[in-house]
């Protein structure tokens, strides 16, 4: 193989550009333009971070490449016919590159790597028909991400819970799965609230749904209350992304002078600047109306008070979608109990199981899922 031809091409790419600045990729782009033994240790210790595997390594790294390509496709707009030749030539390239063999090194007893056939246009006119479920980029990598400053960044270890592992609120989970399926079908979807007691499974829920319908390219990006004025910057990000969102901010609730109330509002109105047809915000609180309001708020010096309660109150008014997810009474929390220990594999009589889940509930805040899941954990580690 001709290396410095191969990188002449790899030069020259257009589309893949960007795979160019992969850490791996660029260290392999130094092989080829200067063939010495500092260049053939450094491609191959970034290689094995990966695996010995060229072929399947730069093949991923095709597969994952964010471009103005994909872009269009994912929008709808038309791919100019050059852009098209592009790419069927620039595959090509990164095909060749794949099959490059330590052998065609001129070095002797550098460190090896294996290669194998690949059909690199097959793979990604395939890659391309699961756009719309897998998309581009980050998001075809990952399932759950979280807001870092100004940037999208991964969950690595996102929750795994499924919602076959979720028992009880079937009603209430149901409202959620619905209206995700909604907006996964590209049908009118409400921004929702989950609110209730602590512990009912409002945040399980709403994770176990996006685990459950990642592969039909739902993703979840967490943000955090303090982080709302990054909203429609959030917003814009997603826009045109071919992946629908659910832009889930848990545990909330604003104090009365709080400047994030006005701009959540905005967003759930769907002011121009915060609007993206692919999302929904999915919120959890402990309080429906959201906002904390004091006995001192009733009793205060406005003219106008009831105005004030009224836009206090108005924020959950905002989301289409309520759900409410009350603590269990005595039957459901053993029914929750019963289920959990028939999932962790726990044998013990029925009325032992229970007692220790009553006295359990007696030593925390009450019955409620979370209590009933760490009970149950206990017992399966010995703490108890």
């Amino acid at each position: 193989m001709d290396i410095k031809k191969l990188y002449d091409e790899m030069c020259s790419l257009a589309v893949f550009r960007g795979i160019r600045e992969l850490k791996t990729m660029d260290s392999l782009m130094r092989l080829l333009k200067e063939p010495t033994y500092e260049n053939a240790g450094e491609f191959a210790a970034n290689l094995y971070r990966h695996s010995a595997d060229l072929t399947g390594y730069v093949s991923k790294a095709v597969s994952e490449n964010e471009n103005e390509y994909l872009r269009r496709l994912a929008v709808r707009r038309e791919v100019p016919a050059p852009m098209e030749r592009s790419v069927e030539r620039e595959l090509l390239i990164l095909e060749r590159l794949s099959l490059l063999r330590p052998e065609d090194i001129p070095l002797e007893g550098i460190a090896g790597w294996d290669t194998d056939k690949a059909d690199f246009r097959s793979m990604y006119r395939e890659r391309v028909e699961k756009l719309f479920t897998k998309g581009f980029g980050i998001y075809s990598k990952h399932t759950a991400f979280m807001l870092k400053g100004d940037d999208i960044v991964p969950v690595l270890t996102p929750d795994p819970q499924r919602l076959s592992e979720l028992h009880s609120y079937e009603l209430q989970r149901k409202q959620v799965v619905d209206n995700t399926l909604a907006l996964i079908n590209g049908l009118p979807a409400a921004n929702a609230l989950l609110y209730g007691d602590a512990g009912t499974g409002k945040s399980s829920t709403v994770k176990a749904v996006v685990n459950e319908f990642a592969d039909r390219g739902l993703r979840l990006i967490e943000i955090k209350k303090s982080q709302l004025t990054q909203l429609p910057l959030v917003m814009e990000q997603i826009v045109g992304n071919p992946l629908k969102f659910i832009i889930f901010i848990d545990d909330l609730s604003f104090a009365t002078d709080d400047e994030d109330f006005g701009m959540l509002k905005a967003v759930l109105e769907g002011s121009v600047s915060a609007k993206a047809d692919n999302a929904v915000i999915y919120a959890t609180s402990n309080r429906r109306h959201l906002l904390k309001e004091r006995f001192a708020d009733r009793s205060g010096d406005d003219v106008h008070a009831g105005d004030t309660r009224q836009e206090q109150a108005s924020l959950s008014e905002r989301f289409g979608l309520r759900v409410t997810f009350l603590k269990p009474d005595k039957q459901v929390y053993l029914e929750i109990v019963e289920e959990l220990a028939k999932q962790y594999g726990i044998d013990i009589p029925r009325e032992e199981l229970f007692a220790g889940a009553e006295s359990y509930a007696l030593r925390r805040s009450g019955r409620s899922g979370r209590a009933a899941r760490h009970y149950v954990e206990s017992l399966k580690s010995g703490r108890i």
